[in-house]
């Protein structure tokens, strides 16, 4: 005891000052959750300072499992967001992601920030297809361009409904997923016809938005 008092009182006739180094916390990142449209699944957060020096690690897991594992194309880097759709492609899963910033000016990192659980089957939005109207002698042509990675994630579950409204009445026809042509026939002449278009998943009930209103008048 005697030793310890002697040194700092040493220390402080030398005028020396010892002072620990703590390191800094970052904040976390905020508002981290999962956007997904046509089962593409992309992750965004806000980050927690305004400072262009943050990068970002973002790990994700499975919904019920303990380890969490790193995003490959997702460390390390200075965007607000990562695409999870490769490794959140199993629609009968839960999964969870987080992320976390760091900074290579301060060497501080913040805690991991972790998105609300999250479903492709159930969270993902469906888009509406796009319409093409031709007229010919006969009718209208109606073509349907649909989302083309929700064709090729969902293949045969694809179906659309087509809306025809003409005074004061709408009509609903079906397609299946392997059909991209619907041909009108035995329109009144001098009349304006518009149209929408809806995406609908049989097997999830999902369905999306009607598309924008499309009008001709059939001559």
């Amino acid at each position: 005891m005697t030793r310890v008092l002697l040194g700092a009182v040493l220390l402080g006739n030398l005028g020396i000052c010892v002072i620990a180094q703590v390191p800094v916390m970052l904040p976390p990142p905020t508002q981290v959750k999962f956007d997904s449209v046509d089962y593409k699944n992309i992750l965004h957060w806000t980050p927690p300072i305004n400072s262009t020096s943050l990068q970002y690690d973002v790990q994700w897991k499975i919904y019920g499992e303990p380890q969490w594992m790193d995003v490959n194309r997702c460390q390390e880097i200075q965007k607000h967001q990562c695409d999870l759709s490769t490794v959140t492609s199993d629609l009968r899963e839960w999964y969870y992601a987080r992320v976390r910033a760091f900074s290579s000016v301060s060497s501080s990192k913040s805690a991991w920030a972790t998105s609300p659980r999250f479903s492709p089957r159930w969270d993902t939005k469906i888009s509406p297809p796009l319409l093409k109207l031709n007229i010919t002698d006969q009718g209208i042509v109606v073509r349907v361009k649909p989302p083309r990675l929700l064709v090729h994630k969902m293949h045969s579950s694809v179906h659309y409904k087509i809306y025809l409204m003409h005074t004061g009445r709408e009509e609903v026809f079906e397609m299946d997923c392997c059909s991209n042509k619907l041909s009108l026939k035995e329109l009144d002449h001098n009349i304006q016809y518009c149209l929408q278009a809806q995406t609908v998943i049989l097997v999830q009930a999902k369905s999306s938005p009607r598309s924008s209103v499309k009008c001709v008048t059939f001559l």
